[in-house]
């Protein structure tokens, strides 16, 4: 499970202060495939750094019974002056995995060859893509945070990516936040809107998209 209790965020914006969670109290199942809803700045990629850990709320608390990832296909953990070996190891070492392992594994799976071993700041945009898939799938947790995307580069790799994700759904979960409703339909059992700074709960993902349908359609209000 994954219990937010109180939880307040927001951020500052030109126009005032932006609320992302508005004294959110509410419990995320995490046994079931979770798919999170809501407009363009409603704050779902905010959500998902909250959920991770790695950012946090201004007040209340989250609390955690599982394992979770950091945004799969997610570079900004990367150091730039390291390479691509040395992030793969510091990443096995935070989360508490076989280093040897794990670098073997990212090292197959990118398939960077030579470049595997230069610094990141270095690396394409697409690289940097091959690096931070192979890092996320290599890393096994109970719940696995998608933020859009599930594959990146060429069909090739997109579809490598593909089969390793659907193998780790085999014991793990996802929460995932798209804007493809037909994504979340085909990989979610279960869903949240969030609009306006309330996290909003559905026990079926079709309900929830048939909800952020409405909102997608509300009035726009004028002066």
């Amino acid at each position: 499970m994954i219990v937010f209790e109180n939880v307040h965020k927001s951020y500052p914006t030109r126009l005032g202060r932006k609320v992302v969670l508005d004294s959110v109290n509410l419990v995320l199942d995490t046994t079931k495939n979770i798919g999170i809803l809501g407009l363009n700045g409603a704050g779902k990629s905010t959500l998902l750094r909250l959920i991770s850990g790695t950012e946090f709320p201004e007040r209340g608390r989250i609390r955690r019974g599982v394992s979770i990832s950091f945004p799969l296909g997610y570079s900004g953990c990367f150091a730039g002056n390291m390479t691509g070996r040395e992030n793969a190891a510091f990443l096995a070492r935070v989360y508490g995995f076989d280093v040897a392992q794990v670098v073997d594994f990212v090292e197959s799976f990118a398939d960077l060859g030579e470049y595997f071993d230069e610094p990141f700041k270095t690396y394409s945009s697409g690289m940097g893509s091959r690096l931070a898939f192979g890092a996320s799938i290599a890393l096994e947790f109970d719940v696995y945070l998608i933020d859009e995307a599930l594959s990146a580069g060429d069909a090739r790799f997109a579809a490598r990516c593909q089969a390793a994700f659907q193998q780790r759904l085999v014991n793990s979960r996802v929460i995932m936040v798209s804007h493809q409703t037909e994504t979340l339909l085909t990989y979610c059992d279960v869903g949240a809107t969030l609009h306006k700074g309330k996290l909003t709960y559905y026990d079926d993902i079709k309900q929830a998209v048939a909800c952020y349908n409405d909102i997608v359609n509300e009035p726009m209000l004028t002066n």
